[in-house]
């Protein structure tokens, strides 16, 4: 007998997901089985799947303070069939779909696997509250820090011609990061202070179109040196922003900006 799977496709910036409503927890968690929808040419094909789960936890620390329940709960698995850390495009494309399915009306609060999110959408405009950042450190003239997931940061020139995958593998699969695994950034500085971003994304192996979490690393190794709290950036799919609040050497307040919309839905045998 076959079994149907209803999935909707959505993209933040170029970067695409494989999006499940799994409030029913009927989705199978086989990495195999994901990683053959995320398929580009025998799949649905997509840098990642989601699942939109019910937020099983009674209440959560938000700020340090005792909140409701969350909306929902966010689940992301990458490619490759692997659960991974924070997606902060997937994360913008889940409040996307979570709106789109009447979960809340303008603004709501999700579980991921770093924690509790707020978010709001407005005209296809989706912000979204990343965590608070702390310990940037150097890895020679390279930043390194988790913004939900651990990212690499360099800046070069020339960025439109840049090897990305070539360089960023190298890194990506030294003897420093091999072992865990890191997102490779690499950063452009334009005249008008806007950032060009590309990045080479472990768990996809490839350069993807965006990385939400790699956008706001970006970010904030220049409002470090910057009076602005926040910075307009290019990335292959599109224009993102971020906006963040200095606290000392770390940031908190720290939100990321951007389009998210449904591509399209469909179902598939599984």
């Amino acid at each position: 007998m076959r079994n149907i799977l209803d999935f909707y496709k959505y993209e933040g910036t170029g970067n695409d997901f494989v999006m499940i409503d799994n409030r029913d927890l009927n989705f199978r968690k086989d990495a195999e089985l994901i990683k053959s929808l995320c398929d580009r040419r025998f799949g649905i094909g997509g840098d990642g799947l989601i699942l939109l789960e019910n937020d099983s936890e009674d209440s959560s620390l938000l700020q340090g303070e005792r909140s409701k329940s969350a909306d929902f709960k966010m689940v992301y698995y990458n490619s490759d069939g692997n659960e991974s850390t924070m997606c902060g495009n997937g994360g913008r494309c889940i409040v996307a779909f979570a709106h789109f399915l009447d979960v809340f009306e303008e603004k709501c609060t999700f579980n991921a696997i770093d924690g509790l999110h707020e978010a709001e959408v407005s005209n296809g405009i989706v912000k979204l509250k990343m965590i608070d950042v702390k310990n940037i450190t150097k890895d020679g003239d390279a930043s390194v820090m988790n913004t939900g997931s651990p990212h690499y940061v360099k800046y070069v020139e020339d960025l439109e011609d840049f090897e990305v995958y070539q360089r960023g593998s190298e890194i990506r699969n030294s003897e420093t990061y091999r072992r865990e695994g890191i997102n490779v950034n690499f950063v452009e500085k334009m005249n008008d202070g806007e950032l060009f971003v590309r990045t080479y994304e472990r768990g996809v192996e490839d350069e993807t179109y965006s990385c939400g979490t790699g956008v706001t690393a970006a970010a904030l190794t220049y409002l470090q040196n910057q009076d602005s709290d926040s910075v307009n950036i290019k990335v292959l799919g599109g224009n993102l922003k971020v906006y963040a609040e200095k606290d000392g050497e770390n940031f908190k307040n720290i939100w990321l900006e951007g389009p998210a919309r449904q591509v399209f839905k469909g179902k598939i045998n599984i």
